[in-house]
């Protein structure tokens, strides 16, 4: 499964840090401002889609007064930029996976949804910097995932073809776009989803990424 990569493309929110609960937090926070009271079942709903895709969506439901979608969207980040910046923890195994790829000489990205200060304060927050040798938004990209555009850029930048890149993602919609790309693609899902049968597309499962080590990369 893992022969001939040359590079390993991490995602962010879900699988380096558990940013779920933040991202819920400012979006119900910050919609309820203008009369859209989401509950965490609405906030789920939209998991893994770029933040812009995700005011839309809601917009086409309920267009609110008092401010504008751009605004809507500027609050948010602010919001969960002040979260990641002082409540950030990596999820489990995230520094022994960056270390296993390290020791492989493999070149190393992340390609998130995030918007790029999400990804720059995440980084900076772990102090995760210098493992990787590019950070990727989607946040300019016609599309986000589950359109593979995100990943072909990052493999673009790298100058490896994307049948050698190797992501790590946390949801389905992720899976998706990095299947689109033609990658292999590990997926560590959260444990309530673990079973999700719609997984099987995956490369590889794993529980944590402390399991990274059971891939084997010649």
């Amino acid at each position: 499964m893992t022969e001939n990569i040359e590079a390993v493309i991490y995602d962010m929110d879900g699988l380096i840090i558990d940013s779920e609960p933040f991202w819920r937090k400012a979006e119900m926070k910050v919609f309820a401002t203008v009369g859209l009271e989401l509950s965490e079942k609405d906030c789920i709903e939209t998991t893994g889609f770029r933040f812009d895709e995700v005011v839309e969506h809601w917009w086409n439901r309920k267009q609110w007064i008092g401010k504008t979608k751009e605004e809507i969207h500027d609050e948010v980040l602010d919001e969960m930029e002040n979260a990641i910046t002082h409540h950030a923890h990596p999820m489990a195994g995230v520094h022994a996976s960056l270390e296993f790829f390290k020791n492989k000489k493999l070149k190393m990205a992340v390609a998130s949804s995030s918007a790029m200060r999400l990804i720059k304060a995440t980084v900076k927050k772990l102090k995760i910097e210098s493992y990787f040798d590019i950070l990727v938004s989607a946040e300019h990209e016609t599309y986000g995932k589950p359109h593979p555009a995100v990943f072909l850029r990052t493999a673009e930048i790298l100058q490896v073809r994307p049948q050698n890149c190797l992501v790590l993602e946390d949801s389905f919609n992720g899976l998706l776009a990095a299947k689109a790309a033609k990658m292999k693609c590990v997926v560590v899902p959260y444990p309530e989803d673990f079973q999700n049968p719609k997984l099987i597309i995956a490369d590889r499962k794993l529980q944590s990424l402390e399991d990274i080590s059971t891939l084997y990369l010649p």
